[in-house]
């Protein structure tokens, strides 16, 4: 799309600074702004979620207790910094923070300084911060496919923590499997344990999280889960699942009530595109 025709579009606004992204990276430089002083209407927060800035690592932990989960707003990004309960939610009222949620950035006209909207909106800037983060690997991107399967459960962000949610519900006392034996992999098992789920994990790995455990750390860790009936199924890649007539995974070890993607993230790259 050349330039001409994306400035005879409407809806235009202009703002010294955008933060491209809605992640835990895009609430701090926010809050670093705020110390700084900026002016009403000088900052947007651009992002395809549909709530502020929050802190990813409670969707692993804390939202996923069976009894007093955490929820939001108690986990938006920079909760309790400078003394202030909700400091993003209050520096959009106070300091002119204008959060642009559920937006998606098509273009980006970098020589011109323009971003293009999806739905058309141009957004005009002086400094642009690119914080997009990653997403989740999904099946098909390990040669499988399922993804968009009922009881397939990825942990990213707050709508795959509560699809997660709404399948621990439904399955309590049922059986659960978690591909990948990373930290996200580790802390999912953990909370499905706690929801009473019988929990299997399947990785390529000899041990548990391989990139920062050595094999003997990884041995007590992996002890102490066996010991809550965790099932560690080590060196092994999955080839195939098959649907059911409920239109539910089954993998092709032993079937289940719920799989938990906890694969691996990828940048995310395809957001947008650079002119």
């Amino acid at each position: 799309m050349e330039r001409k025709s994306v400035l005879e579009k409407k809806n235009e606004k202009s703002f010294v600074y955008v933060i491209l992204g809605g992640g835990v990276a895009a609430g701090y430089a926010a809050l670093e702004f705020t110390k700084k002083g900026v002016s009403r209407g000088q900052l947007c927060i651009i992002s395809d979620e549909l709530v502020a800035p929050y802190e990813r690592p409670a969707l692993s932990k804390g939202f996923l207790l069976p009894e007093g989960a955490a929820r939001l707003p108690g986990f938006h990004t920079c909760v309790g910094a400078n003394e202030e309960r909700n400091v993003l939610i209050v520096c959009d009222h106070l300091s002119g923070i204008e959060l642009m949620l559920g937006t998606r950035v098509s273009l980006a006209f970098v020589r011109d300084k323009i971003l293009l909207t999806e739905t058309g909106e141009i957004i005009n800037y002086k400094f642009l911060i690119i914080a997009t983060g990653a997403r989740a690997l999904k099946l098909e991107d390990i040669g499988l496919t399922g993804s968009n399967a009922e009881n397939v459960c990825y942990l990213r962000d707050i709508s795959d923590a509560n699809k997660l949610v709404n399948t621990i519900r439904m399955c309590s006392g049922g059986k659960a499997l978690v591909i990948g034996g990373g930290y996200i992999g580790m802390e999912c098992a953990a909370s499905l344990v706690t929801n009473k789920i019988n929990v299997s994990m399947v990785f390529p790995g000899s041990y548990c999280m391989g990139r920062l455990f050595t094999p003997k750390i990884a041995s007590y860790y992996e002890d102490f889960y066996k010991s809550k009936g965790v099932n560690f199924i080590k060196g092994t890649s999955l080839e195939s699942f098959v649907l059911n007539s409920e239109g539910k995974v089954k993998f092709n070890l032993f079937s289940t009530d719920g799989i938990m993607g906890g694969l691996n993230i990828l940048g995310n790259r395809s957001k947008w595109v650079g002119l």
